[in-house]
């Protein structure tokens, strides 16, 4: 067969059952009673995801690996031993009431992918590595694409061990406890070289089930910025302290997120703004509040308006403080990309071959792609999603997507694979 052949011919082993009896086993791994997960990185639930796709590996006779922050690598060998692999992959950790198949998708539908192309009998030139990147979420250590972001060289994984959870617990300890627990693997160094790498993933929103369109050929990654803001006041009695007298934390604190409200107020709807924690101390309802934290996440596509609108979040938290002080700290900066055309070229074509329909589309959320984009050609594979709901146990998506998506990312797989 020549090489779009085999492509083909991977994509047509994907087996929908198969796969969505693992998706299945997997969202056991962490199921909460409204049928989502809870498998946050590096918690016991994550390692025990991390030993299904281990015992999954060994049954197909995969090689896997790992490396210093734990990233997962399970590899189809190829012709060409020492040539750099074609990649694909995503998470397996996630929010703390989050849905089955954000993440886990990306995992189990590139596992069923690598399945495919041995079952098919396909042998390509270069290696495809399937990799569960560490903690995308950042929902127990920020922030998140923590393993991507190290493995790209963006973070220092020296500055991320001493980052604590809710519960005290190190991020040195918990990785320590994560690595033993799949002992013996073979150790990979960071930065190793890509060929190409390509994400599938459910699409987080509601675009393609509203155009009845069944895969995204994604172009890029909107800009992704979050703040936390710490707003520090007086506590006072609240029945013997006149209103002009006090420091209110609190009341700064709701001021300013009405007035960032104002600032990023979008007649498109293209900005997104999301005050996703806030924290009022010392919580007791007799007293003043002297201390609020909160954080800001703030996501737009185009440069012009972020430039227009991340000069002045600080501005605007400093004019509502009402007496107050405040700081605001920087967690995420990540400028908006753009994926590789000839990638994106090559998932439209395939899913088109397929007999799939296919839109061209950003995506709104971020990824590990985002970080392996600098590396290497990139892009990505969008599925649907019901109502476009996720990082919600409600998040659903139907077998027969989750195969459709499953097929283009294997044709992509094997013909990427087979490039000089």
């Amino acid at each position: 067969m020549d090489a779009k052949a085999e492509a083909l011919a991977a994509a047509a082993a994907v087996d929908e059952a198969r796969l969505w009896s693992r998706q299945m086993a997997m969202a056991e791994i962490g199921a909460t009673e409204k049928g989502g997960v809870n498998r946050a990185a590096l918690s016991d639930e994550d390692r025990r995801a991390r030993r299904l796709m281990v015992e999954w590996a060994g049954d197909l006779g995969f090689e896997v690996a790992t490396d210093g922050i734990a990233n997962l690598y399970i590899r189809l060998p190829g012709r060409q031993a020492d040539a750099a692999p074609v990649v694909t992959g995503s998470h397996l950790d996630s929010q703390p009431r989050g849905g089955r198949f954000d993440g886990a998708y990306g995992v189990v539908g590139g596992f069923e992918a690598l399945e495919a192309i041995a079952r098919a009998g396909v042998e390509t030139e270069r290696p495809i590595d399937l990799v569960a990147w560490t903690n995308e979420e950042g929902g127990r250590f920020q922030p998140g694409a923590m393993g991507s972001a190290v493995f790209a060289g963006v973070l220092s994984l020296e500055d991320q061990l001493g980052l604590v959870d809710l519960q005290g617990v190190t991020l040195e300890d918990a990785l320590a406890e994560t690595l033993a627990s799949t002992p013996g693997l073979e150790q990979r160094p960071f930065g190793h070289p890509f060929a190409a790498y390509v994400e599938a993933h459910i699409e987080q929103g509601p675009r393609l089930e509203n155009a009845g369109t069944t895969i995204g050929a994604v172009t890029g990654i909107q800009g992704l910025y979050w703040y936390t803001v710490e707003v520090r006041g007086e506590e006072a009695h609240a029945g013997t302290t006149p209103l002009k007298a006090r420091k209110d934390a609190l009341k700064a604190a709701a001021h300013m997120v009405h007035a960032l409200g104002g600032l990023m107020a979008d007649e498109t709807d293209t900005t997104r703004f999301t005050v996703g924690r806030f924290e009022c101390h010392p919580g007791s309802p007799a007293t003043v509040p002297s201390r609020v934290l909160f954080t800001i996440d703030f996501r737009h596509p185009d440069p012009a308006v972020i430039a227009r609108i991340k000069p002045n979040i600080e501005p605007v938290c400093k004019v509502n403080a009402q007496g107050c002080a405040v700081s605001i700290r920087p967690t995420i900066d990540n400028a908006p990309l753009q994926f590789d055309p000839a990638v994106i070229d090559m998932v439209e074509g395939y899913a088109a071959r397929l007999g799939h329909s296919v839109m061209r589309m950003p995506s709104g959320a971020g990824h590990d792609a985002g970080h392996i984009n600098h590396l290497c050609p990139t892009g990505m594979i969008f599925v649907p999603c019901e109502r476009g709901v996720s990082h919600n146990e409600a998040e659903n998506a139907t077998p027969a997507d989750l195969a459709a998506g499953a097929r283009t990312l294997a044709a992509c797989l094997v013909d990427l694979a087979n490039q000089e």
